[in-house]
């Protein structure tokens, strides 16, 4: 079957759920929950070593309506992909592979932290471009985590759920992630970026310049984390830990690891290099964000592209040719890569009056030099998870 597309329905995933759980379930759900993905603004590859980050949540999520079963059963049927899975919160089985091992980890860490949790029915659906670098599987795991507080009673602390819901990806999917992606989902600002210190996990607002637009170019490439080399870079930066002899490269300044430039092998150097600049750089851009200087903040992007594209590797041709024409552009500030790297999207800070023609121009330039159709997003900064009456949304989107 062919993948369900939100924004096909009229009036989006939100409006899509409600319907769909009608026709699959019957009679009403009682909750939808809600959870965003995200863009980094700058700061890739920082997260598990420590370091800082500076995304965003943006205004495309994962939707899931549901109402509570006495059994300790879940039944999900993903309007997405076109299938229904099922598994029981007291035995959970193995992973198996697909979307629905997001709802069966998350109920695993969850039930590891003794969360006696209850059993629901649902439908789900999302617009965040799946394998595009813009966490849908963080965005599924934190619409799991608001939909089992719903029905299992369970208070919300932003910052503990995405810690479990890292858990989850790292435990059970097999994704070796950082925290960056569930803490953005988790507890984002509307209207605002969240400078993460992902040591201690704590925030900082800030917020985005005014008269700008992020923009998100998806270069219609895709990766898969499990098996690309993501892991690869973890195990190259901690090996630069242990050669410079500290917990994390977070604790490393750009002049101490110059001095210790000859004590590791030239791409142990270079993987460390990146995450040590790239952490200089995040704290500036937030800084510059507050000062409302757009231009210091694109610099700081551009710089941070070259950065993953050389000395970290994570870039490929269609995401270099893609940063290079937003760059190019009248408006733009800055661009870069965004994600985990090997495909996906690249990420642009431009004048808001520039932004409509700024998407046609580079989506039509890209095509003609790359031969793929891109896909251009003009995002705002939205909240962080959420649950509430699936009357009240029913309402709002006149279903």
């Amino acid at each position: 079957m062919q993948p369900y597309t939100p924004m096909d329905i009229e009036n989006g995933p939100s409006a899509a759920v409600l319907r769909g759980f009608h026709e699959h379930f019957g009679g009403a759900p009682a909750w939808v929950a809600r959870a965003p993905g995200r863009v980094n603004l700058i700061g890739e590859h920082t997260d598990y070593n420590d370091g800082f980050v500076l995304p965003m949540a943006i205004d495309r999520a994962v939707w899931i309506a549901l109402r509570p079963r006495a059994d300790r059963q879940v039944k999900v049927h993903s309007l997405d992909f076109g299938e229904t899975h099922s598994f029981s919160v007291v035995e959970l089985g193995c992973n198996q592979g697909g979307w629905i091992e997001y709802l069966r980890g998350m109920a695993w860490a969850l039930e590891k932290k003794d969360r006696n949790l209850g059993g629901w029915e649902g439908v789900t659906a999302g617009d965040v471009p799946i394998g595009a670098g813009l966490s849908s599987s963080a965005a599924m795991e934190l619409a799991t985590a608001r939909a089992f507080s719903a029905v299992s009673g369970f208070s919300w602390d932003a910052r503990e759920m995405a810690l479990l819901a890292q858990k989850a990806e790292n435990g059970w999917v097999g994704v070796h992630c950082g925290v960056m992606d569930q803490m953005i989902s988790a507890a984002g600002e509307e209207g605002h970026a969240l400078l993460i210190d992902c040591r201690s996990l704590e925030t900082r607002s800030v917020p985005l310049p005014p008269g700008t637009a992020v923009v998100i170019l998806d270069t219609a490439t895709r990766r898969g984390l499990v098996d690309s080399a993501y892991n690869e870079r973890r195990r190259d930066t901690a090996a630069a830990a242990h050669v410079l002899g500290v917990d994390a490269l977070r604790d490393v300044s750009v002049a101490a690891l110059e001095r210790r430039a000859g004590t590791m092998k030239p791409l142990t150097y270079r993987r460390a290099r990146h995450v040590v600049t790239e952490n200089e750089r995040t704290l500036r851009a937030a800084d510059a964000l507050e000062r409302g200087d757009a231009a210091e903040v694109g610099s700081l992007m551009n710089q941070s592209h070259t950065s993953l594209r050389d000395d970290f590797e994570v870039s490929r041709e269609e995401l270099d040719a893609i940063v290079a024409l937003a760059q190019a552009q009248p408006g733009c500030h800055g661009a870069r890569m965004t994600g985990a790297g090997f495909g996906g999207c690249a990420v642009a800070l431009v004048e808001a009056a520039a932004a409509p023609r700024f998407a046609q121009e580079v989506a039509a330039k890209y095509q003609a030099a790359v031969g793929l159709a891109a896909k251009v997003y003009v995002c705002s900064a939205s909240a962080g998870a959420s649950v509430e009456p699936a009357g009240a949304m029913a309402e709002a989107a006149g279903a």
